[in-house]
């Protein structure tokens, strides 16, 4: 379906809303940023109500390819992906060699990949992805399969819109961030069936975004936070809204150390829990629908002691605006709801929401994941 209903976006620089028509974004962050709702000053934050058709985050990215860069929400926003370099274009479904995929994101200088084919690709290993590139699946439908991307000490890389099934092999993830990768946004993308996770954040990687992707068919979805030894996960940060979790088991996500914003993201039928804080942790999730199967509760805590600690501890979780239903249990430790908790109004100023409602399931049951949508033209853009 794409984002063809979508008539507002909520970028941050939102500000220039005014020159476009259509009703605004729903802005949520600390109200010196957004637009007022009030006369009355208050450290508040506040949600405006749109009608139908249901806004989405940058909705008018794709009628200009390079238009995508730099429009991620939440912690994953600076991230450029290969905006300032040339097009490379794949050319073959082979794993290597001229015009393939695994070719243009081991180059070192900044590329913004695009596919002249359609097709699977099957990965005999892992395809490690260098800075400054953005793998844009648009106008074609890849899928990879058999292994998954490995973003290694790298920034500033955008994947959208490709499909991910089958990794075989053991800790074989879809994608998989470590170590000390920043600038990261993971958008429009289908992932399924890999042997170990959909996508991992560990070791020292931040500054993430996971956007408007569809989780199916799979166990341990998403960690984030390798173990309790590696006490420099303490610096990780991500941003995870509008997914799709479906009838995945676990993992959505588990996080160790790591600071996590959950927001407008549809999880369903999972089989052990949705969210998991494990050692330090701090999960503030926002505006969310959980809707259980046979498994109730979708909040857990798992205690884990930290390697230079002497005490073992659990994370903590906020919930706001957050929807239970189909008799969901929250499952939140009373605790945790108001200590030692972020705010993500202290990292970044707006970010586009909407009430859990109907609405939003809807949306998000189809209009995430990979997308028939056109590659947009390569206009060059005002970078002023």
């Amino acid at each position: 379906m794409g984002n063809s209903h979508a008539h507002a976006h909520g970028h941050r620089r939102h500000r220039n809303a005014a020159n476009n028509p259509g009703p605004p974004p729903f802005i949520y962050g600390n109200p010196s940023h957004q637009v007022p709702t009030s006369t009355t000053s208050t450290s508040t934050s506040t949600m405006e109500t749109l009608p139908f058709p249901f806004p989405v985050p940058y909705s008018h990215v794709d009628s200009s390819l390079r238009a995508l860069a730099a429009q991620a929400e939440g912690f994953g926003r600076f991230a450029i992906g290969g905006l300032h370099g040339p097009l490379y274009h794949v050319t073959t479904l082979a794993d290597d060699g001229p015009g393939s995929l695994r070719e243009g994101c081991r180059k070192k200088e900044p590329l913004w990949i695009v596919f002249q084919v359609s097709g699977t690709i099957h990965l005999s290993s892992y395809l490690s992805v260098s800075s400054f590139k953005t793998i844009d699946g648009r106008g074609q439908r890849i899928k990879l399969t058999g292994k998954g991307l490995r973003l290694k000490e790298c920034e500033h890389v955008i994947v959208c819109n490709l499909e991910f099934e089958g990794g075989r092999g053991p800790d074989v993830d879809g994608i998989q961030i470590k170590p000390k990768s920043q600038h990261i946004w993971i958008d429009r993308c289908s992932l399924r069936d890999y042997d170990d996770g959909l996508i991992d954040i560990t070791r020292e990687s931040t500054d993430i975004t996971i956007s408007r992707c569809h989780f199916a068919q799979h166990d341990k979805t998403m960690l984030i936070g390798a173990d309790p030894t590696h006490v420099g996960d303490r610096c990780i940060r991500v941003t995870i809204h509008h997914c799709f979790f479906d009838g995945t088991r676990q993992r959505h996500p588990r996080v160790r150390f790591g600071k996590v914003h959950l927001y407008n993201n549809y999880t369903r039928n999972w089989g052990i829990y949705a969210v998991c804080a494990s050692v330090e942790s701090q999960v503030y999730s926002q505006c969310n629908i959980y809707e259980a199967g046979q498994k109730k509760v979708a909040f857990k805590y798992y205690t884990e002691k930290a390697a230079d600690k002497e005490v073992a501890l659990s994370g903590c979780i906020r919930s706001e605006g957050d929807i239970f239903v189909t008799g969901t249990q929250a499952g939140l430790l009373a605790e945790s709801a108001e200590t030692g908790i972020f705010h993500p109004s202290e990292y970044y100023p707006t970010w586009t929401i909407a009430p859990p409602t109907d609405a939003l399931k809807h949306h998000v049951q189809h209009c995430t994941g990979w997308q028939c949508v056109p590659r947009p033209a390569d206009q060059k853009l005002d970078l002023n």
